[in-house]
């Protein structure tokens, strides 16, 4: 997938495109992409997101801003996986906040990306203090010469499926829910960095991974499937927080894999999220954390049959 940083400098040649912060991209997203790529398709176009970073909220407002599903590597590999072919990612910065709506048409619809056909959410809004809207979409495309449609919404039984329930139902550790909204279990990518050796020291050896997600979606401990290892994904036992007990302040992702011995640093893992089995917590001493330990070790196997 091809990705243009701004809309500066335009892409090469005429698109079908879809707007969005895509956070996660769930299953309202695969279905909005999935026309994309349709359309794309019909019309030789290649298919191409405008999306921004950081997420608008979090330039407005970052302390109330909610936390990220994905980071934008990741995001960007599961839009590829969808079938996107380009991707442009805006700067949201104050200039870009400062675009009156009708320069955003201009400028980075028509300028940019070489708008041919349109595809946004039923409540999209944009251009300084969100005061562009569909009904205006319309009239700019009927006189620039782009098509433009709306997507409605999708939902899973009675929950209208959003990046705001999938958050909702990590928060509650309803793995089942969220994966449902996401249509996969909620995965955590990253690199295996060297750690403190705290966990070889309690006879559980963990790769270390150093995350971006902060605030955190959720935290806690999880029975837990890991690719990027081998052709089959591999169980453990993972911890998400900030590891209290040790006099921890920064978000980590500690996974301990079931009866696995080989160096790993450097391997870029990517960390399924099947099943939670209880919330992070301080423990009064070493001897209590490995206790603990043990015994979340031992749920995990029993969830996973092993």
């Amino acid at each position: 997938m091809r990705v243009f940083r701004g809309f500066s400098r335009p892409v090469p040649s005429p698109t079908a495109v879809a707007i969005g912060n895509f956070d996660g991209v769930h299953l309202g997203h695969v279905a909005l992409l999935k026309r994309l790529v349709d359309v794309a398709g019909t019309a030789n176009l290649p298919a191409t997101i405008l999306t921004f970073e950081p997420h608008p909220r979090e330039f407005f407002n970052s302390a109330s801003a909610p936390a990220r599903l994905s980071t934008l590597r990741e995001k960007l590999e599961l839009l590829a996986a969808n079938g996107v072919e380009q991707a442009m990612v805006c700067h949201f910065n104050a200039g870009f906040a400062a675009l009156s709506a009708t320069k955003f048409v201009e400028d980075v619809l028509i300028g940019g990306l070489q708008t041919s056909h349109l595809i946004v959410g039923d409540d999209f809004r944009f251009g300084k203090s969100r005061s562009g809207d569909f009904a205006m979409l319309q009239t700019a495309g009927q006189q620039s010469g782009f098509l433009v449609e709306a997507m409605g919404s999708v939902t899973l039984g009675d929950v209208r499926v959003s990046s705001s329930a999938v958050r909702g139902a990590l928060a509650d550790g309803d793995m089942q829910l969220a994966a449902g909204l996401l249509g996969r279990p909620y995965v955590i990518d990253g690199r295996v960095r060297h750690g403190d050796k705290v966990g070889r020291q309690l006879g559980f050896a963990t790769a270390n991974i150093r995350i971006k997600h902060n605030p955190l979606p959720m935290s806690g401990v999880f029975a837990v499937e890991v690719t990027g290892l081998g052709d089959a994904p591999l169980p453990g036992v993972a911890n998400l927080g900030i590891r209290p007990t040790v006099g921890g302040t920064r978000p980590i992702l500690e996974v301990h894999l079931f009866d696995f011995e080989r160096d790993i640093y450097g391997a870029h893992l990517s960390v399924r999220f099947v099943h939670k089995l209880r919330n992070e917590q301080r423990f009064p001493n070493f001897d209590a954390l490995k206790a603990q330990i043990a015994a979340d070790a031992l749920a995990a196997r029993v969830f996973f049959k092993l």
